[in-house]
Formats: C-alpha cells, sequence, structure tokens
C-alpha cells in the first residue's frame, strides 16, 4: 500500500488517512494475494476491471485500481473511476427515509396509503389450479415492509410467475417515467404476497423513492444531495454521470464471457426522467466509502450528523425475524435491516464475517460490507454483472484473510 494518494486522486479528496497495512492489523501479505486474484482475474478476461478499497479503523489501508476502465478501448481503471452501483442505491435512499423519521414526519410502522393514497386495498395474487386468483390483502403496506422487502411487491427479473409478467407488461422498469409514474402503476398491480410474510426482493425501495418525494416536496435526487451526498463530499454520487466525467464511467465487457451473452447496462450518461430509489446511481468507491464510514461511525462524518447513532443501531439489527425468503440473496446466516443484509450468526454463512456486518450489492458487481466488531468497511467496484457473485465471495474472504491481528 502506497504511502501517496493511489493515482488519479489527490490527496484531500481521499475520504480516510491512509495507513500501512500493519498499523490496523492487516497483513501485507495477505492484502498482496487479493491484489494478485483480481489481477489474475483481470488477466484470463474474467473480469475487465476493479476499484477496491479497505478500511480498518478510521484509515484506509488498501485502494487499489486494476485492469481497464473500457475494456473495449484498453483505457487503464483510474481509481476515481465511476461506477453504475444498481442496488447499492438502497441504503442510501434507506438512509433518506429514516433522516424523515427523525425529522418527525413518518413512523416506520405507518401504513404506506398515509402518503401514498394509490396504495390502499391492495390485492394479492395467489395461483390455485393453474388460475390466479386476486384476494385482499389482510393489512396495509408499512414503511418498514418497504425497508426490509416485506412489502409483498415483486422484480420483474427475479422470476416468471404471473405478477411478474404483469410487471413486464406494465413496464415498470421504464426510463421514461417519474417517480410518481411507477408509483402508480405498482399500486395497480397485485402483490405476491401478504404484507410482512415473506421477504422479496423487490421494487420497495423505489417506492420509498416516492415516498421521500411527497413527504419532503423535493425530487428525489435533490433530497439526497441536499441531505445525504453534498454533506458527505459525495460529488460523484447521482443518478447520471455529466457530460464533463464521462471519460471515467467504468464499461463492461460487450460480450459476458461465461455465458456468451450481450452485455448491457443502465444508461447513466443523460439525466433520467425516472430517479430509481431501488437502483438507479452512479458512485466511485472513495464516495462509497464516505457513506460506509458514516454508518460505521455511528451516522456522523467529518462533523456532519445524518442519523442519530441509535437509529443506525435499528437499521443494522435483523428486522425479519422468522420470515423467510428467496436464499439466493437472503443467505445462511442472515437477516434483513432497514437496507440491508445483516450477519446474526457467526457460522452457517457461505463468507467469513462477523455477527452484526451488513452489506448489500449492485447488479452490475459493486459490494460493500460494513463489519463493526472490527471497525472495517470494504467496497469494490466491477462491472461485471454475470461475475459478481463468485467474485464478492472471494472478495470478502480475502479480506478477512488478510487479517493480521
Amino acid at each position: 500500500m502506497p504511502k501517496t494518494a493511489p493515482l488519479g486522486l489527490a490527496e484531500p479528496m481521499l475520504p480516510l488517512p491512509i495507513a500501512e497495512p500493519q498499523a490496523v492489523g492487516l497483513s501485507p501479505a495477505g492484502l498482496a494475494r487479493l491484489t494478485g486474484r483480481l489481477r489474475s482475474d483481470i488477466a484470463r478476461g474474467y473480469l475487465p476491471g476493479a476499484v477496491a478499497l479497505i478500511a480498518r479503523r478510521g484509515r484506509i489501508a488498501y485502494f487499489e485500481s486494476l485492469g481497464a476502465l473500457d475494456p473495449g478501448k484498453g483505457t487503464p481503471m483510474p481509481a476515481d473511476a465511476i461506477f453504475r452501483i444498481y442496488s447499492m442505491t438502497k441504503p442510501i435512499v434507506s438512509v433518506a427515509v429514516m433522516m424523515l423519521v427523525e425529522d418527525g414526519l413518518v413512523l416506520v410502522n405507518d401504513p404506506l396509503p398515509k402518503f401514498l393514497p394509490e396504495f390502499a386495498g391492495m390485492k394479492v395474487a395467489v395461483e390455485q389450479g393453474g388460475k390466479v386468483e386476486l384476494v385482499p390483502a389482510v393489512r396495509d403496506i408499512t414503511i418498514q415492509d418497504l425497508l426490509r422487502h416485506t412489502s409483498g411487491l415483486a422484480y420483474e427479473f427475479r422470476g416468471t410467475g404471473p405478477v411478474q409478467q404483469m410487471y413486464l407488461e406494465a413496464k415498470t422498469a421504464r426510463r421514461e417515467q417519474s417517480n410518481a409514474d411507477q408509483a402508480a402503476t405498482l399500486a395497480r398491480l397485485p402483490l405476491m404476497h401478504q404484507p410482512g410474510t415473506r421477504w422479496e426482493y423487490s421494487r420497495s425501495t423505489d417506492v420509498l423513492g416516492r415516498l421521500v418525494e411527497v413527504i419532503s416536496g423535493r425530487s428525489l435526487g435533490e433530497f439526497l444531495t441536499e441531505r445525504i451526498l453534498a454533506p458527505l463530499g459525495m460529488a460523484d454520487t447521482g443518478f447520471f454521470a455529466p457530460a464533463s466525467q464521462h471519460h471515467r464511467l467504468a464499461e463492461p465487457f460487450a460480450i459476458d464471457p461465461d455465458s456468451g451473452a450481450a452485455v448491457r447496462l443502465l444508461d447513466v450518461k443523460t439525466k433520467p426522467t425516472f430517479e430509481s430509489g431501488g437502483g438507479g446511481m452512479v458512485s466511485t468507491a472513495a464516495d462509497y466509502a464516505r457513506y460506509c464510514q458514516m454508518m460505521l461511525d455511528g451516522g456522523a462524518r467529518a462533523g456532519v450528523r445524518l442519523l442519530s447513532r441509535k437509529t443506525v443501531e435499528y437499521m443494522t439489527a435483523d428486522h425479519l425475524g422468522p420470515v423467510t425468503g428467496s436464499p439466493d440473496l437472503l443467505q445462511p446466516g442472515y437477516g434483513f435491516g432497514l437496507g440491508f443484509s445483516v450477519r446474526v450468526h457467526a457460522g452457517m454463512a457461505p463468507y467469513l464475517g462477523s455477527i452484526g456486518q451488513y452489506y448489500w450489492g449492485g447488479l452490475a458487481g459493486t459490494t460493500f460490507w460494513i463489519d463493526p466488531k472490527e471497525e472495517l468497511f470494504a467496497v469494490m467496484m466491477i462491472q461485471g454483472p454475470g461475475q459478481r457473485d463468485y467474485v464478492r465471495g472471494v472478495f470478502r474472504n480475502l479480506v478477512y484473510a488478510a487479517f493480521a491481528d
């Protein structure tokens, strides 16, 4: 780990001071294994490039940019590359909602129709004998349901059932709609499950984005910029990359190296009409590190407090209890809090970690996790949707394998 700032970032732009790995209990040899593994995956054409950042005890011990920014052009990856973070938007929007809770404008157990009346009287799709029957929802969706993905809403790409098909036909993901348009569309469609009964990854956080707009009277992008991004110094995070920064935008392979299918990611070069609270943002490793350190520090960073310590503790506790869900995302050993998956067992999980660790990732391959017990967070940015699950597991294991104390 160099003592100077990584290529592409001036020292004042770094989110935290730099430390030698040994000074924060990490092994240089272990971190070298991580670098070697990423370089190997890049060299064999498995990954286009990556930026990885590891911080412990308030200092950066590892910050590497590897491979190509744009594999089609061979441009080297800079440390300040801008990535489509997809669902890593969700933790940011979840903080926005909890800021409104702290403002006294909403309660976590408030029914959604209190703010978005179109969600009153929802129906639930029930398959019986090959037919779909619509039955009344037993209760309203709550704000907590949206935050923890027990709303009964769906994602159209998460299956081929009747509700997912209805989402596809209604074009719930179209970029030309407003956040209000999408919320109105979702409210007309049936739920997959009764609210509160099952964890189902969904467009819940998109609806939270609309909730923020209704309560605050501002667009989602404006609220996030004013209340979170600007105070934390996250200057490269937003719902698009401006033209002046297109040269820093990371791109994927044109063809997925495993499946052979064409890779198409979100167009983030122009300001969108739809500001997806569930998956529309771009960011950099350094910017997202600012968010992670704020959460690790109990809601404050560099003299700026976004949330109270008790709110952060509440968000990062398990909110599911016995509620279960899709095992590919709700993995063994983990529950779910308000915006992140939360580790509740020392064992069971397929990766190393600590009880209390919380994390999430994005469809194109980005990932982060925060480990309060070890005073650590790590961020990895890639644009490799087909490789995301495997590379995330390797990254997490190798970071923990580099612990020296």
